[in-house]
């Protein structure tokens, strides 16, 4: 819309000046900061960044002898991390056999590892990789072995295996797995603990040790942009929040944990996709910060990410012309991987693409092209080309032409290789077990979804509720008075399809906490909201204008019923609707968040989580009401 590049200017600059005047919380978050460095738990020895792995091949070989074997189509697959259908190894369903054999001329997950070399498999949802934690593990064992076969004698190489699990809002793997709280909850949780990224980094180490139980070894998370877009479709709770230092922090925080785990993390999306106005997945953003502006709010976290120590930095599919006037997205961009990631910022770990089927990537060059330029501007993984044959092709064709060269590859695959032996992937005992069915389901009966994880999932969620308004007092209701509630509002499916509704999740925790609740869809609740003591109304991403959302909302006012507006997304929703009685932020509709939400409406537990964005025209960044 018109008035969108001046709205941002404005939010840039208010979320600059929020650094410094959100007060002792936003401070303290980035006085918290933990050293620089491998985490004292993290099984990499502090001497070893990445990229200088001295792990050694299962038949003794150090990764650079290891690479120094390859042919160059063997050398080629390590650069291609891909999808591939099914939820088994060697025996996925008729229907994915057939999506297989379309995509890429095999029938099968194991043949398409064989065929092409690859040096990783990236999980998801809809290609039915990831059905539960037991498949997830077993499939897992099936592709390790189709990997590690030995030909003539000499074991293959092992994969990474990767998946989108950031938690809140993007989570591939469901229930019974433990599902946390998002980036922006956790920014909300570490400025009402006076900035202390701990829970944050513990999050992010239960989360790890689940996905290595699960056998995959690389996620891509944290987010590390800084949101100080309200409109930006893409990122928003994604993000720790709008205040860089705080998100550098936190950013900090959960690759240590990650990579305590023995789980690669990744920083994400370099150089920055926190204040765009398009989704990458469907155009090409244009990032308008100056040079300025970035080495202000987009490059903290990225550097915090370095220093961190962290394994992979993903780039963004975003045209910064600020950066490099070429009009090339960052991914192609070798003013930004190789002279401000490599060189400015120091990384010597693997860089690996976001997803090369996206349409940010795609509409300045062919698919053909994509992959040898993303080479060229010094990205190693190149993530889920859209035609895997015709990407690899393009390579080999490169090389063969002198467009690339061998040492070019090599340089790439030894990164990879290296990233591979850090996380134990070429350990012959760890090697063992995760090509073994059996024990890849012990090891997630012992430690996937436990009692314990989940209680700790509900310890996190339940300090980053955030409450915005109270003026009256209404809350905390009373569960001793057996208030009759309605709950009503938004049902958004959950990113893994296996929680929720969240309107039913919220009426199930505060009717088991004493309160009589009953869900209703939208179109019967503002007939239904008289006789109540309050309705509460779940909104999510509430847009600017007229809305359904701004409808009910109104509608319900206008009962004369008290009403709780708790927005289960966007923390921006209350700017576009009009004040209720009290005004609550979850930040994930997850069914950790909504019990937690419960029990802060109940006063169970009282609320401390802060606002770690602005919401422009009603509340500053670091806001958050308490009870009494």
């Amino acid at each position: 819309m018109p008035n969108h590049a001046s709205r941002r200017t404005l939010l840039t600059v208010a979320a600059v000046a929020a650094v410094t005047a959100a007060g002792a919380a936003s401070a303290a978050v980035g006085s918290a900061r933990e050293p620089a460095g491998p985490a004292p738990d993290d099984p990499r020895p502090g001497d070893r960044p990445p990229g200088r792995s001295a792990a050694r091949h299962p038949s003794g070989a150090e990764p650079r002898e290891t690479m120094e074997r390859m042919g160059l189509a063997e050398l080629v697959g390590q650069l291609f991390v891909s999808r591939v259908y099914g939820h088994a190894a060697t025996e996925p369903d008729a229907e994915d056999a057939a999506l297989n054999q379309q995509a890429f001329g095999v029938r099968t997950p194991a043949e398409l590892v064989a065929r092409y070399h690859l040096g990783g498999i990236v999980y998801f949802g809809w290609a039915h990789n990831t059905r539960s934690p037991r498949q997830i593990a077993e499939l897992s064992a099936g592709l390790q072995r189709a990997a590690t076969a030995p030909v003539n004698g000499v074991a293959g190489v092992p994969l990474l295996l990767s998946v989108d699990q950031e938690h809140g809002a993007v989570a591939r793997v469901g229930r019974p797995a433990t599902l946390l709280p998002g980036a922006m909850a956790l920014g909300a949780l570490a400025l009402g603990s006076g900035g202390s990224t701990a829970e944050a980094r513990r999050a992010a180490r239960l989360a790890g040790t689940e996905l290595a139980a699960m056998g995959i070894r690389h996620n891509y998370a944290p987010v590390a942009d800084v949101n100080v877009d309200p409109a930006n479709p893409v990122i928003g709770v994604r993000s720790f929040g709008a205040d860089p230092q705080a998100v550098a922090a936190l950013v900090a925080a959960q690759i240590r944990g990650y990579q305590g785990a023995g789980v690669a993390a990744t920083a994400k999306h370099f150089p920055g996709h926190g204040d765009t106005g398009t989704d990458s997945h469907v155009g090409l953003p244009l990032m308008t910060h100056t040079r300025e502006q970035w080495e202000e709010l987009d490059e903290p976290p990225f550097r915090a990410a370095v220093e961190a120590g962290v394994d992979v930095v993903m780039t963004a599919h975003i045209v910064f012309p600020a950066l490099d006037p070429s009009g090339d997205p960052a991914t192609l961009s070798r003013p930004i991987v190789t002279g401000i990631l490599r060189e400015r910022l120091g990384f010597r770990g693997v860089v690996v693409t976001d997803a090369l089927d996206m349409a940010g990537v795609r509409q300045k060059y062919g698919d053909d092209r994509v992959p040898v330029l993303a080479l060229k501007a010094g990205c190693d993984q190149l993530l889920n080309p859209p035609d895997l044959g015709l990407a690899v092709r393009s390579v080999l064709a490169a090389v063969e032409s002198g467009e690339l060269t061998r040492a070019r590859i090599e340089e790439s695959v030894l990164r990879i290789l290296e990233l591979k032996a850090r996380r134990g992937l070429f350990d012959a005992a760890a090697r063992d077990a995760s090509t073994d069915p059996a024990r890849a389901m012990d090891a997630v009966d012992a430690t996937v979804g436990t009692p314990a994880h989940l209680a700790a999932a509900g310890q996190i969620a339940d300090r980053t509720t955030t409450l915005l308004a109270n003026p009256a007092g209404l809350l905390p209701l009373d569960p001793a008075d057996r208030p009759l509630l309605l709950v009503t509002g938004t049902d958004p499916v959950s990113p893994t399809g296996t929680t929720g509704p969240p309107t039913a999740v919220l009426a199930r925790e505060l009717s088991a906490l004493g309160c009589r609740a009953t869900a209703l869809p939208p179109g019967r609740a503002v007939a239904a909201a008289p006789g109540n003591a309050a309705v509460l109304v779940c909104t999510y991403n509430v847009p600017e204008g007229g809305s359904p959302q701004r409808e009910l909302v109104a509608g319900l006012l206008a009962t004369g019923v008290p009403v709780v507006l708790v927005a289960i997304r966007n923390p921006y929703d209350p700017a576009r609707l009009p004040a209720c009685a009290a005004e609550l932020a979850t930040y994930t509709w997850s069914d950790a968040e909504m019990r937690a939400a419960a029990r802060v409406l109940t006063g169970t537990v009282r609320p401390t989580g802060r606002l770690p964005v602005p919401v422009p025209g009603r509340y500053p960044l670091g806001h958050g009401l308490a009870y009494g």
